[in-house]
């Protein structure tokens, strides 16, 4: 926990009421002082540090003007909501970011009421306000309702048709375009500072209502004047877009002019209908490091904030499997010309920065357009090509309709490689990969395959991409077992499971990041387990004969269990008409909150010493001795 007295004024603030009745000067130095608070916070827990960096005079600026949390403010994803936490009573608590019982590394209602939706994924911001918005009207109370969006986040669809449907109901909302890397966006200065003032201020407004309301018994005069306006203000502004969504457009403003924003904001606070203030920022603001490498410092580990550079740590001779999946596309598009790699905005979290360098014209980040990139793949595969959609499993929930629809009803050769599957961690419930075995098993024409180790991930992503039909193959974050990967690849075949100890009584029947874990504890009971390999097609004919040889069967799954693998077990066996003793080892159906993974794994019960736990009740409410036999492992 950081010392207070090097904060003086920031100390004070306990509250948003705290800030507001102070001068433009105190608001200034207070908003020196939060970022060097939130550059020193997070040097100690990691976090996302850059955009909440560039969003510091913005947030000092909205409580100060917006009387919050009765005028609500609505953040999206949440990377930049930092300097909003510190603001609104959990200073003390930031010590405690992304960690188990701490506080939630994006905005969470059950957290505080000035964190009035939830978020995580992207673009969801400008609908919930608006849903704010008009939920207010109803009930007929007068309250502000603010939405802040980025300009990355401006690319998903959700986002337009939020932005059409505000502008058709014509709600009292403000949504303010947080723009850190716009190429549209003109020079900021003390042109566009003048022109912003006047155009928000009440005589503008005034006059522009005004003469509406005489011209619109002169109806070439209104004309004219309209074309007029949209021709000046398309002089200096960027406008036409918004207001054609029935927004009145006003910027852009330099983000980081403190006592500006209040000005400008108080402005907008007493315009009626939809409103869009383009507030133009930079990432890692103010802080010599961030702004030098703002991609580097966006989420970060623990570091010197004195230098920047990250504490070291031991790095693991084994590597990830994003960057095993990064190696093999570039292995296989020297080979074939016909791969292409596809990316949601995730280049580096999903290992496609070689992949770029190396095939730029092979590569297409689509942006935050989950839906997008999925159709996109279709098309290409429509025309002979091999697309490869590079997606974390929780961004791709967003795309199932697409899945379906363009993909597997098409029977189309699209191939997913879904990272972070599975519990992630520190980001909490919104980013982890719980249920893609679920909804992805019950697609007709799907293949999906969960690797036990990194070699099988190699292997099984080539096997993927030879399939004349949609394939996915689902890996953890992080590093698994440190197995060599064998440079040549191989096929597997579909449908086919792997036994890896052949024991009596008890048979393990272990996917993906499972298999390990399921391994150790099968050596110790003198069981069987078996690395299932594919979720679908599953191997019915070893599933049955593991059934047929043992007294009970286990499945081990990183996937929430409701319809997942070991459900899909379950059916098979209902199937075959075998009724065998059965117990289900995976994710329960709750949600699991942030911390590390082997702290998450740990409290579903999903670690080497819970699994054991549960295998030991089980065979003890069967009165099923352990067995005792001695095993090796297959190779």
């Amino acid at each position: 926990m950081l010392d207070s007295a090097n904060f003086p004024l920031l100390r004070t603030i306990q509250q948003p009421d705290d800030l507001r009745a102070l001068t433009t000067e105190q608001l200034e130095s207070l908003a020196a002082e939060l970022r060097s608070y939130l550059v020193q916070s997070v040097a100690q827990t990691g976090g996302h540090l850059g955009a909440s960096l560039g969003t510091v005079e913005l947030t000092v600026a909205l409580h100060h003007v917006f009387n919050t949390p009765e005028d609500r403010l609505v953040w999206d994803v949440g990377h930049q909501t930092y300097p909003h936490k510190i603001l609104t009573g959990r200073r003390e608590r930031m010590h405690t970011m992304r960690k188990k019982g701490g506080l939630a590394g994006f905005p969470k209602r059950s957290e505080s009421e000035y964190d009035t939706f939830g978020v995580g994924h992207s673009s969801t911001s400008i609908s919930a306000a608006l849903g704010m918005a008009l939920a207010a009207k109803l009930k007929q109370e007068q309250r502000k309702v603010v939405a802040v969006i980025g300009d990355g986040a401006l690319t998903a669809g959700m986002a337009f048709e939020a932005l059409n449907n505000a502008g058709d109901e014509k709600a009292d909302l403000l949504v303010i375009l947080n723009d850190n890397d716009m190429s549209i966006s003109p020079n900021v200065g003390a042109l566009n500072k003048y022109l912003t003032r006047i155009l928000t201020s009440r005589t503008y407004s005034g006059a522009r209502e005004g003469s509406k309301r005489i011209l619109r018994h002169v109806p070439t005069m209104m004309e004219l004047a309209k074309r007029t306006e949209e021709h000046m203000k398309g002089m200096v502004v960027p406008a036409t877009m918004f207001e054609e969504l029935g927004f009145q457009y006003f910027g852009p403003v330099d983000g980081h002019d403190l006592p500006n924003l209040v000005k400008v904001l108080n402005n907008t606070k007493a315009i009626k209908g939809p409103v869009l203030l383009h507030a133009v920022t930079q990432k890692g603001k103010g802080y010599k490091y961030a702004e030098e490498d703002a991609l580097a410092l966006h989420a970060v580990t623990p570091f010197d904030h004195t230098t920047g550079k990250k504490h070291s740590t031991a790095k693991s001779s084994s590597p990830t499997y994003t960057e095993v999946f990064g190696q093999w596309l570039c292995d296989m598009a020297a080979a074939d010309s016909r791969i292409i790699g596809i990316t949601p905005a995730m280049r580096e979290g999903s290992g496609l920065v070689e992949f770029e360098k190396q095939y730029p014209d092979r590569y297409f980040d689509v942006g935050i357009a989950e839906q997008h990139s999925v159709t996109l793949a279709a098309g290409m595969a429509c025309e002979g090509m091999k697309p490869v959609v590079a997606i974390y499993s929780t961004f791709m929930q967003r795309a199932y309709d697409q899945i379906v629809h363009d993909v597997t009803i098409q029977n189309l050769p699209v191939l997913f490689a879904i990272d972070r599957a599975g519990l992630v961690g520190p980001d909490g419930p919104t980013h982890a990969g719980s249920y893609d075995y679920s909804f992805l098993r019950c697609l007709p024409n799907m293949v999906i395959m969960a690797p036990a180790d990194e070699n099988e991930c190699r292997q099984m992503l080539y096997t993927g991409i030879q399939l004349d039909g949609p394939a996915a193959v689902r890996y953890p974050r992080g590093t698994g077992p440190g197995v060599e990967v064998v440079q040549t690849m191989q096929e597997i075949p579909v449908g086919k499971a792997n036994i890896v100890t052949q024991g009596t009584t008890v048979a393990i029947l272990a996917f993906g990041s499972m298999v390990p874990a399921a391994t150790t504890i099968g050596l110790e009971l003198g069981a069987t387990v078996v690395n299932m390999r594919f979720i679908l097609p599953l191997d019915e004919t070893t599933i049955a004969e593991m059934a047929a040889s043992h007294d009970a069967l286990i499945t081990i799954e990183e996937n929430t269990i409701s319809g997942g693998a070991g459900s899909a077990i379950n059916e098979c066996l209902h199937r075959l008409s075998i009724q065998p003793k059965v117990l289900n080892i995976g994710l329960p159906n709750d949600y699991s909150d942030h911390g590390e993974r082997g702290e998450l794994l740990a409290d579903c019960e999903l670690d080497e010493s819970g699994i054991r736990k549960q295998i030991d009740a089980f065979l003890k409410s069967l009165s099923i001795q352990r067995p005792t036999d001695k095993l090796s492992v297959n190779h």
